[in-house]
């Protein structure tokens, strides 16, 4: 899993925004219809993810995670031939079909949370130390290639790159839980005394049973709010600072280094998990985002651009370890791919408007601003819902 999730680091997820400037340039495609682009891919994994959360419960993530890796990487070289703005959005939609859209997707995150329960906090963030190798590899590596051979030859290599590795990496070594394979969670032994009072202090939910409580529509609506003010400034920042005339390789590399933050955020929040609530954490993380947004407003120059991107990565990092575990200690490991499959669809959904909005915002205005504004109240009002949100009892159900 952390391999898959550095190398989804160069299959158009954060590198993104480094083919926005000279596709747009070249095509004459404006900014909003990146932003487009971008929303269609998180309905089209919106509208697919319940399927694919019920998978990944019944049948594990080995072939799903190969056929996306092979799925996404024929629409990649799809995009080197991309002329007009409906190609670029038909495309990214399809993409999204198969739920590998980066660090939060379903594919990557929900199978270690599977195979673990007293470590998942260790083996989550050891899977997000994928997240920063990916992005330190894959990130100045795609501006190389733009710069060499053209957006649309880079495209191309990314593709094959991301389908030799992940493809092979998914068949061989991916099982769906440990029970499969005669084992336990944990790597425990059947005779362990630790291991049954583990088993025991996890309840599983239902998804049924999941969506009477207030705790997880509390989550719901935090992620979603701050779904929809991350993207109005995620997507955008990189070619927005490229307008103000920063120089392409360094805005490349601060956003490699912000990836690296990124999973540096997630290991920290995975070694202090069991010290602090998960909602503590996660609410941090809103208010890290909300800050890094105040300040790539007023960035115009390398080291507060730069700074900018490092709290902004730390800050992501921070809320994708809270929402791959926080989902998992709140209702288990048994249906964890359903529950996330039934809310991910609406979190994707709501943020899937900030791009396109963000992009108007330039297209109307010329300034990411009032946008970027909005993005900071909607953070912080996010981290308010959050901090709400209690862990449920399960002694409460009524099981049937």
């Amino acid at each position: 899993m952390a391999v898959a999730s550095a190398v989804s680091m160069g299959m158009g997820s954060l590198n993104f925004g480094l083919y926005i400037k000279p596709m747009g340039e070249q095509l004459g495609i404006g900014r909003a219809s990146f932003g487009w682009a971008s929303t269609f891919r998180s309905i089209s994994s919106a509208a697919t993810s319940p399927v694919i959360g019920r998978f990944l419960d019944n049948y594990g993530a080995r072939w799903i995670l190969a056929g996306s890796t092979i799925i996404t990487g024929l629409c990649m070289i799809g995009l080197a031939y991309t002329r007009e703005a409906w190609q670029l959005i038909v495309l990214f939609s399809v993409m999204g079909l198969v739920g590998m859209s980066g660090p939060g997707a379903l594919t990557t995150s929900v199978p270690p949370s599977k195979w673990f329960i007293r470590n998942r906090g260790k083996a989550l963030a050891v899977t997000a130390v994928g997240i920063s190798l990916g992005a330190l590899i894959f990130v100045p590596l795609t501006q190389v290639f733009i710069d060499k051979y053209t957006w649309s030859t880079s495209w191309i290599i990314l593709a094959v790159v991301g389908i030799v590795i992940v493809v092979p990496l998914s068949v061989i070594f991916v099982r769906r839980q440990p029970e499969d394979m005669g084992l336990l969670p944990d790597g425990d032994l059947q005779t362990d005394s630790s291991t049954m009072e583990d088993l025991n202090d996890e309840y599983s939910w239902t998804l049924q049973q999941a969506v009477k409580t207030k705790s997880m529509w509390f989550l719901t609506i935090a992620f979603s709010i701050l779904s929809l003010g991350i993207l109005t400034l995620a997507l955008h920042r990189i070619p927005a600072f490229m307008d103000r005339g920063l120089d392409p390789t360094l805005v490349s590399l601060a956003t490699a280094f912000d990836a690296v933050c990124a999973g540096a955020g997630s290991f920290a929040g995975g070694m202090l998990v069991r010290r602090l609530q998960p909602k503590i954490i996660g609410a941090s993380a809103f208010l890290m985002l909300a800050l890094a947004s105040v300040m790539s407003i007023y960035a115009y120059g390398f080291w507060l651009m730069f700074w900018s991107m490092a709290l902004f990565g730390l800050g992501i990092g921070i809320n994708s370890f809270t929402q791959n575990y926080i989902w998992a200690d709140y209702f288990g490991r048994g249906n964890l791919g359903s529950i996330r499959g039934f809310v991910m669809p609406i979190t994707l959904f709501m943020g899937s408007f900030g791009a396109p909005a963000a992009g108007y915002v330039l297209d109307i205005t010329g300034s990411y601003d009032p946008a970027w504004w909005a993005g900071v109240g909607l953070m912080l009002l996010g981290a308010f819902v959050f901090i709400l949100a209690d862990k449920p009892d399960y002694l409460s159900v009524s099981i049937t």
